[in-house]
């Protein structure tokens, strides 16, 4: 997932674009979040794995 879009800096220059935000915030929020099935397995690696992964431990 890319990170960059979490950080965008949203600027706000009129009521109008003000508006469609919270629209667009409201909608977002009214609809359900659908379940995903992973068709690897998945499990979490802790820094020293991750660090061994790329080589650098």
């Amino acid at each position: 997932m890319a990170t960059k879009s979490i950080y965008k800096t949203v600027r706000i220059k009129d009521s109008k674009s003000a508006k469609k935000l919270v629209r667009a915030l409201d909608d977002a929020a009214a609809k359900p979040g659908c379940r995903v099935s992973y068709s690897r397995s998945v499990s979490d690696a802790n820094a020293d794995e991750v660090r061994k992964m790329f080589g650098k431990g």
